[in-house]
């Protein structure tokens, strides 16, 4: 075109150099397909492993973003309806919603049987769990949005071992790990050494020296590792990381942290007998790296969480949320030394109470913090002059769980992650605002952040690198309820419990041979 000529076609001409074009104009299929549609060569294929509770409530969550398809389930048990949940028939309500209109009695086989007490304190739904009812919703969610009559969809593979799954699925992208505390690090670097994104469920891993490992093989491999912690990105988080660096309680010295779990059975003995394999589960491939020992209803499922060979008791199911926002708000560092006291210590189970105690050290200007966690109806000594509404935090009942930091110039109390933050004495400068009222779907910004990492993004904020140290402290923790009235000393650069060869046996133990990472 000659410079200050005007660019103008008669629509003849116009007509014309369109012709000619659509001999050979490729319109791209995301055009064609509508607001919001993924092309399938955009889509983060992932494949979910453990199809328990948590396993199948993310998988759901993560089956209605467009940009992620699940190509896979695995679990080592085939089908029951023994699981726990939040609320009755929760995870077939999910379900239903999920699938939308038209589905509202889809599934009526998989509804739970009923309820069952698992503490004198706590009741809980049973609902569906395995890899079949996994498979089923899978395939019923995409078989409906591809226009497929019910059932006739067949895209999502079924495993009862994830190394098959990692050998076959060759499309693979990524992994979501789902299953017991005991068997997250090996699944983990599994994927990872295939060059698999992982997003694994907390804690990240069972031990000390696998947490390291983790973190090095995400790094190494060059893959996205990350927890579903949303933590370190919340509103919260920041409001009250704001009002400390303003200095609103001078100094923080202490933080007390509270949660009214176990809601599963501790302080028990292994069981004198033996009960039946259920039909469906591979029970050593259950047990994976763990010592081997016969099958007992009293592991599984949920309640595995108390037995010190397969989960992490209160500490690492809920440590690992609170701890994740109180290590980015303060900048710690793995601590120095550690100590619990506890009611009744037993062998293979968490006690049914404890206090924890842990020592970390300065950093970056900030001064030691002492840190104590509080588990199975402890709670710290209550301030005084607290608003009727806090007064509650400090009362029995699971919902009255919280977090204090304690500095020279008063206090700042909120809900166990950190919500509905506090300052006292009260000043109208630091006033939490009134709730955002967030319309549409749900959003999860831990799960957002390692999807859109998985296509090139940014680090997710609960990534394993950031995350290792965190696991580091409160298995430290998990160590001293076992051990309660032993003082640990610990050396993190030398990844070792200087003061105790017995102790430190546990901070990289090893696995069972047929299971070695």
């Amino acid at each position: 075109m000659v410079e200050g000529k005007k660019n103008l076609l008669t629509r003849r001409e116009f007509v014309g150099a369109a012709a000619s074009a659509a001999s050979f104009m490729i319109v791209p299929r995301r055009v064609l397909g509508g607001p919001g549609y993924v092309p399938p060569s955009d889509r983060v294929n992932v494949a979910s492993i453990g199809m328990g509770r948590q396993g199948q409530a993310v998988t759901m969550e993560m089956m209605g973003h467009p940009d992620v398809q699940i190509v896979a389930v695995c679990d080592c048990n085939r089908e029951s309806r023994n699981y726990a949940e939040y609320g009755d028939n929760d995870l077939l309500k999910q379900a239903r919603r999920l699938l939308g209109p038209g589905y509202e009695h889809w599934g009526e086989d998989l509804a739970s049987p009923g309820r069952v007490q698992l503490t004198h304190e706590f009741s809980t739904s049973l609902g569906m769990g395995g890899r079949d009812p996994a498979k089923r919703v899978v395939e019923a969610y995409y078989g409906s949005r591809n226009g497929s009559a019910s059932g006739s969809y067949k895209g999502c593979n079924a495993y009862v071992d994830f190394r098959e799954l990692l050998d076959k699925e060759s499309d693979l992208d990524a992994v979501y790990v789902a299953t017991p505390d005991h068997w997250h690090a090996a699944i983990s670097m599994a994927a990872m050494r295939k060059h698999k994104h992982v997003l694994c469920q907390k804690p990240m891993t069972h031990n000390i020296g696998d947490a390291r490992r983790v973190a090095q093989m995400s790094r190494e491999m060059n893959v996205v590792g990350s927890l579903p912690v949303n933590n370190p990105s919340t509103d919260s988080t920041r409001l009250i990381s704001d009002w400390l660096a303003d200095g609103a309680i001078g100094q923080v010295r202490e933080v007390h942290n509270w949660s009214s779990r176990p809601f599963w059975a501790q302080g028990i003995g292994r069981p004198q007998d033996e009960d039946p394999v259920p039909e469906g589960l591979d029970w050593d491939l259950w047990l994976g790296p763990a010592p081997e020992r016969p099958f007992s209803k009293v592991y599984l499922p949920f309640v595995w969480r108390g037995w010190y060979d397969f989960g992490d008791g209160s500490f690492g199911d809920m440590g690992c949320y609170s701890f994740a926002g109180v290590f980015k708000i303060l900048n710690l560092t793995p601590p120095t030394t550690v100590e619990a006291s506890s009611s009744e210590a037993w062998d293979e189970t968490y006690p049914k109470a404890s206090m924890v105690t842990l020592n970390f050290p300065e950093n970056g200007g900030r001064p030691p913090v002492r840190m104590s966690w509080y588990d199975g109806g402890l709670r710290p000594p209550r301030p005084a002059g607290l608003s009727e509404r806090d007064q509650r935090l400090f009362e029995g009942g699971e919902d009255n769980e919280g977090i204090m930091y304690v500095g020279d110039k008063g206090i700042l109390l909120a809900g166990f992650n950190g919500n509905n933050p506090r300052v006292y004495p009260e000043s109208p400068k630091y006033r939490a605002p009134a709730p955002q009222q967030h319309g549409g779907q749900h959003s999860d910004p831990a799960i957002d952040q390692w999807i859109a990492a998985c296509k090139g993004g940014p680090a997710p904020l609960a990534n394993f690198e950031s995350q290792s140290p965190v696991t580091e402290a409160f298995l430290l923790g998990c160590i001293a309820q076992h051990f309660p009235g032993q003082l640990i000393e610990w050396d993190t650069a030398a990844m070792r419990i200087t003061n105790s060869d017995k102790l430190n046996a546990y901070v990289d133990p090893p696995y069972r041979s047929a299971y070695k990472i």
